[in-house]
């Protein structure tokens, strides 16, 4: 059954725990007061994840096995590494199977991440895109056209509203 969840954290260790379908660690790197925010959706077994935090910090997060996964930028900002790479709003990065990571922010960061069971990411790659979208071993960045990615993005956003709005729908 489709489910969502939106919610405000002051507590780093709080604001992790909220991430669906993987152990995930912080580490704030910054001084001030620590504000996060995150959306989760489930459109069965179609995870849309969206986060944004205010300070410098340190993640460590280890997906869920069996999983397709791929994040971006849902807004520019100050620089955001993620598994040595460097988020660009640009970029999409689609994570490696079973491949933990870091990502460190140097300030306010707003990401966005989808993620699906490893074989309909196949099936969604074969019938809908004509590509084998099988987890690659590492992870990789793709730049997709401006308008793409701009339509991505704008997509994303709103069911991110739809969850927080109207999440009867």
């Amino acid at each position: 059954m489709p489910s969502n969840a939106v919610d405000t954290f002051t507590d780093p260790d709080d604001y992790v725990a909220s991430v669906r379908g993987m152990p995930v660690e912080v580490t704030v790197t910054g001084h001030g007061r620590f504000t996060a925010k995150s959306v989760s959706i489930d459109l069965h077994g179609l995870w849309i994840m969206r986060f944004s935090d205010n300070l410098p910090r340190i993640v460590h997060a280890a997906p869920t096995t069996g999983r397709g996964f791929v994040s971006f930028r849902t807004q520019p900002g100050p620089s955001l590494i993620a598994g040595g790479l460097e988020m660009l709003p640009s970029h999409i990065i689609w994570r490696g199977r079973d491949q933990s990571f870091f990502q460190q922010s140097s300030g306010f960061a707003s990401s966005g991440s989808m993620s699906l069971p490893e074989e309909e990411m196949v099936s969604v790659g074969a019938t809908i895109v004509g590509h084998d979208l099988t987890a690659p071993d590492d992870s990789r960045i793709f730049t997709p056209l401006a308008s793409a990615m701009a339509r991505l993005r704008r997509l994303h956003a709103a069911a991110g509203r739809l969850a927080e709005d109207a999440p009867e729908m």
